[in-house]
């Protein structure tokens, strides 16, 4: 069985003005003080309105739920202690004229340096799955093989289409702002593990990036545990729903593992079509048309159904495909939290979005 584990980053909102308040070190420091929360299981983050929560190595999707309630109902206690709220969305709804201070740590700090504007513009919350890998030339291909289906979990996963109080018209806006770093979007194809590590070093080398940190993929290796990390989601406003992220991402990284065994010929995707899908995926999420890894433009269910279909077997062998299946149909009736985004907005504007994506971060 592959092990998982999540991480989620949240914003941290004032209850009155909607806007993000740089209260990331008193509410960590509560929160890493109660009974059921361990230190290292609430992190800093770029911005001080920023936390994230790493959930323990998982075997099983029920653990993985159980974790981010628990971590989600922790901080988010922690957050009405110090006067603020703990919201489960990509961006804020708001931002203040001047910028959200940058964590005081070293490399932080460098970065605001090396691109003020952009660490400025940088509250954006997203979604990591790590899926352990036997080794590291195994994760190689893992990635390889992957990312013609980033797109599709871009667009299931959208959960930022305000930025300044504006409807983008992107269902994912994090996307686009997280895209203008230099190393970023889907990864590139890889030959071999020695080709990654080349291509790696040569970007290092550069000084274009300072370090492997900077490698802002939407999915790359992880240089601290044996797994890849897909980094596409936005933070979803439901547990149960980055469950669901999380049970797809293991059965695509089973499924690619299996393939890679199998010697089945790579996906071809050109990197200016994939980056081109992806961009569509992140304007329109699931309404409307999504591009399917072969380049064909079709309906947005039919190609998250194409998905299902692709990890079926390792769903399966896994024990979640009815858990993933189920909770799949839901989005496809439902909508993105997106569109649940906009949706609260028309019919209660501003104070009843922010009560859905504060609310419903820790929904059950």
């Amino acid at each position: 069985m592959i092990t998982i584990g999540v991480e989620e980053e949240y914003m941290l909102l004032d209850p009155d003005t909607f806007l993000p308040v740089p209260l990331a070190e008193q509410v960590r420091e509560a929160a890493g003080l109660g009974p059921i929360v361990e230190e290292a299981e609430v992190q800093s983050e770029l911005l001080q309105a920023q936390v994230e929560v790493a959930t323990p190595i998982c075997t099983d999707l029920e653990e993985v739920g159980g974790h981010l309630l628990r971590l989600r109902h922790a901080v988010g206690a922690a957050a009405e202690k110090n006067g603020c709220r703990l919201a489960a969305c990509g961006t804020p709804p708001y931002r203040q004229e001047a910028p959200v201070p940058v964590t005081r740590q070293a490399r932080y700090l460098a970065m605001r340096s090396q691109a003020p504007q952009l660490v400025a513009e940088q509250l954006v919350n997203g979604m990591h799955v790590h899926a352990a890998v036997p080794d590291r030339a195994m994760g190689v291909a893992v990635l390889s093989r992957i990312r013609v289906w980033l797109p599709v979990l871009v667009a299931m996963s959208a959960n930022s289409p305000l930025w300044d109080g504006n409807d983008t018209g992107f269902a994912s806006w994090r996307t686009v702002i997280f895209g203008r770093w230099p190393v970023s979007g889907p990864p590139p194809s890889f030959s071999s593990l020695a080709d990654h590590e080349s291509r790696v070093r040569s970007l290092l080398d550069s000084g274009v990036i300072t370090d492997t940190g900077q490698l802002y993929w939407q999915a790359r290796l992880s240089d601290r545990y044996p797994t890849v990390e897909v980094r596409c989601p936005d933070v979803q406003l439901r547990a149960d729903t980055a469950v669901m992220l999380a049970g797809i991402v293991r059965a695509l990284v089973a499924t690619a593992i299996r393939e890679e065994k199998a010697g089945a010929p790579l996906p071809h995707c050109p990197p200016e079509l994939l980056q081109a899908s992806n961009w569509h995926a992140a304007r329109h999420g699931l309404s409307g048309l999504l591009v399917d890894p072969a380049g064909r433009a079709r309906r947005a269910g039919d190609v998250l159904c194409m998905l299902l279909d692709h990890v079926t077997p390792a769903l399966d062998e896994a024990g979640d495909t009815r858990e993933v299946t189920s909770l799949a149909h839901r989005l496809l009736q439902e909508g993105t939290p997106a569109d649940r985004q906009r949706q609260a907005l028309a019919e209660g504007g501003m104070a009843a979005l922010v009560g859905l994506i504060t609310e419903e971060t820790v929904a059950p």
